[in-house]
Parts: structure tokens; sequence; C-alpha cells
């Protein structure tokens, strides 16, 4: 047996080098290839149900333009109207579904190789960092080469409108204008770099189980627990929402434009409600035919105005002015109050027994405060479509404009102060809880155990 078990060939540390490095590049890749398909079918289902599945030979293109937005890249959009005519266009804007369920799947694949390990070394989480990311951003710039199409606009919309605008097509050459959308792609890699770095740093951070290298490994107590409830907070508005876009499109009508919303921008909605839930606040402006789909109840407020004459004024949002379009818009407070100590009770749960509640508190506000200065941005949406003649205004028929924009540091600065808070009142209800690293109660006269018998 040991002449034949000599005989085997042992293999070189180059071979084993090799195989491993194949290894987690096949498993970076499934994880890019997981991630870009599982938002490929939010996306593409969210247009479908969007009606655009009857554009004119473009639905693959907007399907990838959908995609790249969502993984933080950056389209622009151009017109052509003829020699004396012009289409402005702008859009900026993320359908955080799709973003949702790509860094989801996209942190879960990358993590699930990991579990099985008991110590993760530095090396070894810097390769599969590397190799995730730079496949990614091939993958985001193939994406990005489809993400290109040209649009015709249709002129007119009265009878009387449709003739004037028949001679101003004639006129001025402007028969066919169009609208395109290209992807730029140097912001677009860049962006989308800091995506990818940004979901798998999280991924990290709410993961109990993924072995950090030893270095890290005293951040695990007062990083880790925060970071899960934060996630879970963020989880459980966008259910909370789910099941209300549910409840809409079953009993209100128009479910296809509902399911549009859900598929594609249900984030967009429920994140704006927790930040306006706790205090803070939002600007913008909808003038024109273009607005939010839903809830109706924001596209009202931002169409009011501040009740002034200059129509450039934004108006802003908060439970204020929520509640004065409709009275159920103060639900919003009792609904984050609720799920802020929710998360700061599992913050703390998850915790260490050592931990003291004014740690609790101090992590969860660091965590609620980072999760709004990052949650808020992303909520931000500025579109604008314009045709002007001979350089004179925009024609009513095509002009439109939104803006959404968040009022970042007065939002993040009340998630401090709820994090503050409920963090605390959080800790004091996981004193009730066994933790980790408690010990069992003493038995007071307890009985010998019996000897063993010889």
């Amino acid at each position: 047996m040991s002449r034949v078990s000599s005989r085997l060939p042992t293999p070189t540390p180059a071979a084993t080098a090799g195989g491993h490095l194949a290894r987690v590049g096949l498993q970076s890749l499934a994880a890019v290839v997981a991630g870009f398909v599982a938002m490929g079918v939010v996306a593409g289902l969210g247009l479908w149900a969007a009606g655009a599945g009857d554009l004119p030979g473009g639905f693959t293109a907007v399907l990838a333009a959908v995609v790249v937005m969502a993984a933080g890249g950056q389209v622009e959009l151009s017109g052509d109207a003829g020699a004396l005519a012009g289409t402005q266009a702008e859009l900026t804007a993320m359908p955080l579904t799709v973003t949702l369920v790509g860094a989801l799947v996209t942190g879960y694949c990358f993590l699930r190789p990991l579990r099985h390990h008991a110590v993760a070394g530095s090396r070894e989480l810097l390769l599969r960092f590397v190799s995730t990311v730079v496949l990614w951003l091939a993958a985001l710039a193939g994406v990005s080469a489809v993400a290109r199409h040209d649009f015709p606009l249709t002129l007119g919309g009265g009878d009387e409108q449709s003739g004037l605008m028949d001679i101003f097509g004639e006129l001025l050459d402007a028969v066919n204008p169009t609208v395109g959308f290209r992807v730029d792609l140097g912001p677009t890699l860049f962006y989308g770099l800091l995506w990818i770095l940004g979901v798998l740093v999280v991924a990290l951070l709410v993961s109990r189980g993924t072995p950090l290298p030893s270095r890290l490994v005293r951040y695990h107590e007062p990083v880790r627990p925060a970071a899960y409830a934060m996630l879970l907070l963020l989880l459980a508005y966008v259910v909370v929402g789910l099941v209300i876009g549910v409840v809409v499109a079953a009993t209100k009508g128009h479910p296809a434009e509902t399911l549009a919303v859900v598929l594609l921008g249900l984030p967009n909605i429920t994140w704006l409600a927790l930040g306006v839930g706790i205090g803070g606040s939002w600007e913008g402006r909808v003038d024109g035919p273009f607005g939010l789909p839903m809830p109706q109840i924001l596209d009202a407020v931002l169409r009011q105005g501040d009740g002034a004459a200059d129509s450039t004024d934004l108006s802003t949002i908060d439970l204020s002015s929520l509640a004065a379009q409709d009275a159920r818009a103060w639900w919003l407070l009792p609904v984050a109050a609720v799920l802020v100590l929710a998360a700061a009770f599992v913050a703390a749960v998850r915790s260490p027994a050592r931990i003291k509640v004014w740690q609790h508190a101090l992590h969860l506000a660091i965590a609620f405060a980072l999760a709004m200065l990052v949650v808020a941005p992303l909520t931000l949406v500025e579109a604008r479509l314009g045709l002007s003649v001979l350089g004179i205004g925009d024609l009513d028929s095509l002009g439109g404009e939104v803006i959404l924009r968040p009022h970042i540091w007065r939002t993040v600065g009340f998630a401090l102060l709820w994090g503050l808070f409920f963090g605390f009142l959080g800790g004091l209800l996981a004193t009730r809880v066994r933790r980790k690293g408690e010990t069992g109660p003493r038995t007071v006269n307890a009985p010998p155990p019996p000897r063993p018998q010889r």
C-alpha cells in the first residue's frame, strides 16, 4: 500500500493555486451573472406592465438602459427636431426595485462560497472582491453597448394644435422630431464601481456567519448587528409597500400601472415614506403632462407648489404637506416608530450581552444615519422633456418636468436622533431576553452528580 501511495502524483503549489483561482473566478462569474439576470427579469416584467412591450423595436434597448440605471449607470437623452427646432431631454433616476433585487442576489451569491470557511484571509477576500468587481464592470460595459435607441415623437394633440404643428414641421424641417438615449460609459463605469463595491461591503457587514479577516474581527460586534437591523428595516418598508400595492391593484383598478410601479420603483416610494415618517423632507415640482404614477397624494403635492405665482417654486414634501392632502399620511409616524423600534430590538438581541444600552443607542444612531445618507440620494428624480421652435419656449403639448430631491442633511439628522432614542429603548427591551455571552442562572442547593459505579 505504501508503494502505491508513493507513486501517486503530488499536486504542485502552482497547480493548487491555479485551481483555486479558477474556482474563485467561476464563483464570482456566477454571482455577476445571477445579479444581472435577476435585474433583467424584474426590469423586463416592470416594463412589460408599463406597456413598453409595444415600443417599435426598442424594448431590448430600453430594458438594457433600465438595468444600467439600476446598477448606477448614467443614461443620456438626446433629441433631434430639424435645423431650426430642437428637443431637450434629461433623465436622472434609479429604478430601485431592480437595484434592490440585483443587490440582494449578487450579495447572496458572493457570500455563499464563504459560508463553510472557518476563517477568511485578507488575500482570499481581496481576490474575491477584485474578481467580482472586474467581471461586474465588464458585464456592465456589455449591457451599456446595447442600451441605445432613438424614438420618434408624435406631434400635436387636438385638431387645431395638430394643424399648427404640421405647418411648423413643413416650414422648419421638424416633421419627425426624435428623442434617443445613450449610455455615458465613463460615469457609468465609475458609479457602477461604487455600486458593486457598496453591495459587497454591505453584504459582508450584514452577514453574521461569514468569517472576517483577523484584522476586522473587532468590528464584528459593533457593526454587524446594527447593519443587519438597518437592512431589515429597509426591507420591511418594501414588504409593507408591496402589500399595499397588491391591495391597491386589486381594489382601485389600474393593476398593470400599479404592477409597473411595484416592479420598477417601489423602494423609491417606501424609503421616501420612511424618511418622511421620521421627520425628513423632500422638495420637488411636477409640470406638464408627465408626473409620478403613484401615489397620487405625492403627485398632488408636487403639482400644487407653494401657492406662489412663480411656477419655478418647489413644493416641500413632509408629514404636514402630505397630511394636508390626505390625513392618513399621519400614519407614517407611528409606522416608522414601530418598525425602527423593532429594528433596534433585533440589533440589541443579536449583540453580545456585554454591550451596554448606551452603546446600542450609539451603534444604531450611526447605522441609521449612514443608511439614510445612502438611501435618500437614491430617491432623486429629475426628468425633463421639451420641444422648442426657433429657440422660443417649449411647446406645452410635449414639454414636461418632474423633480424630486431629498433634503439629505435634515433627513440624516432626524435618523441620528431616532437611532439614539430607539436604540436606547431597544437595548432596554433586549435586557429581558437571553443573548449571546450570557450564562444561565445558577442552581442553588443542587444535588451533586452521581458517582459512576465501578
